[in-house]
C-alpha cells in the first residue's frame, strides 16, 4: 500500500518577506527530489482541506484563531507579523488552514486503512504554536490538531506524538501536557531556540535536550534508551510524527550533526513500533528543515522508510 502525500497550492504562495528561511522553496526542493529519486511514483497525491475555526478551536484558544483571521493582511505585498520571526501575508491565513487540514484528512485516510502512512507536506509548519500564541514561523499547531481530531472523531485513547525536529516542540508541549492520552517525545538541541523543554516533568512527555554537535550515534543512543521502550509500552493506536530536519549537518540553522541516513533509521524505528501496535498507521507533518538540498534528500528517504519493505 502507498503513502498518503498531501500537499496544497496556497502552501507555496505564502511568504514571510524575502531571505527568510521558511520559505516556499522548501516545498519545491522536496517535490524534485521525489522525481529524481522515483519517490513521486510511490505516493498517492491529495489536496488539504481547509481546517475549520471548530477543529482548530479542539487544540487552540477561541480569541487567539480569531486574532489571526483579524490580522491576516488582505492586500498583496503586505505582511502582518505574529512575533519577530513569524509573518502572514495575504496567502498565508489560506496556508495555515490547509497545513491544518492536511493532518485532518492524514488522520481520515490511516484511520480508514485507505493508506497505512501518510506525510503532509505542507508550509506553515506547527510545532511551535500553543494554545494562545504563535511563534517560531507557526500559526497553527497542525500535529496537535490533527491528533485531538483522532481522539475526539475516532475515540483513540493513545496517540504518540514524536517530534525530532532540532527545536523543541514547545507548542505541542503546551497543547498536550497532561493529557495521559498522548505520548510526547521531543529531542532537540539545548540549550537553543526556544530555550524550552529541559526541565519538563510532566509524565505523559519525554523530552530529549540534547548538546550541540550531537549526531548520529548520540542521537540514536539517546532514542533507545529514553524513547524507544517507553513508545512500546504506551501501545500506540496513532504514531503522529512532527517531521523537522533542522539537525542536518548542512543545516545551518543549528549544530546537530545528523547525516540523512539517521533520519532514515529514526523513521524506521517508528514505522516498526506501528506495524507491532497501531496497523502501520503514521501521520507524518512537515517542520523544520531549511538547506534545500538536505532537506529534500532527507523528506525522500523519510517517506521511503514510511512506506517501508516488510
Amino acid at each position: 500500500m502507498n503513502l498518503a502525500f498531501i500537499s496544497h497550492s496556497s502552501c507555496k504562495e505564502h511568504r514571510m518577506g524575502a531571505h527568510h528561511p521558511e520559505c516556499p522553496e522548501r516545498l519545491n526542493a522536496i517535490q524534485d527530489r521525489m522525481i529524481a529519486s522515483g519517490m513521486e511514483m510511490l505516493v498517492t497525491h491529495y489536496d488539504a482541506p481547509a481546517a475549520t475555526v471548530e477543529q482548530l478551536a479542539r487544540v487552540h484558544d477561541r480569541d487567539y484563531i480569531q486574532s489571526i483571521f483579524d490580522a491576516a493582511p488582505t492586500a498583496p505585498d503586505t505582511l502582518a507579523w505574529v512575533d519577530g520571526d513569524t509573518a502572514m501575508n495575504s496567502h498565508s491565513l489560506e496556508a495555515a488552514l490547509h497545513s491544518a487540514g492536511a493532518a485532518i484528512l492524514a488522520v481520515d485516510l490511516v484511520m480508514s486503512d485507505k493508506h497505512h502512512t501518510a506525510f503532509c507536506c505542507v508550509r506553515p509548519p506547527g510545532h511551535h504554536a500553543g494554545r494562545r500564541s504563535g511563534s517560531g514561523f507557526c500559526i497553527f499547531n497542525n500535529v496537535a490538531i490533527g491528533a485531538a481530531y483522532a481522539l475526539d472523531h475516532y475515540g483513540l485513547e493513545r496517540i504518540a506524538i514524536v517530534d525530532f525536529d532540532v527545536h523543541h516542540g514547545d507548542g505541542t508541549e503546551d497543547i498536550v501536557k497532561g493529557d495521559e492520552r498522548i505520548l510526547f517525545c521531543s529531542s532537540f538541541q539545548h540549550p537553543f531556540y526556544p530555550g524550552t523543554g529541559a526541565d519538563t516533568d510532566a509524565p505523559n512527555i519525554i523530552n530529549l535536550p540534547l548538546p550541540r554537535l550531537t549526531d548520529g550515534t548520540a542521537f540514536k543512543a539517546a532514542v533507545e534508551a529514553a524513547w524507544l521502550p517507553r513508545l512500546d509500552a504506551f501501545t500506540p493506536q496513532l504514531i503522529m510524527i512532527s517531521a523537522g530536519f533542522d539537525g542536518h549537518i548542512e543545516d545551518d540553522m543549528a549544530h546537530f550533526n545528523l547525516h540523512t541516513a539517521d533520519y532514515g533509521w529514526i523513521t524506521r524505528e517508528l514505522h516498526q513500533l506501528a506495524r507491532k501496535h497501531c496497523r502501520e498507521r503514521i501521520v507524518s507533518c512537515l517542520e523544520g528543515g531549511y538547506t534545500l538540498s538536505a532537506l529534500g534528500r532527507c523528506v525522500s528517504t523519510h517517506i521511503d522508510e514510511l512506506i517501508g519493505h516488510a
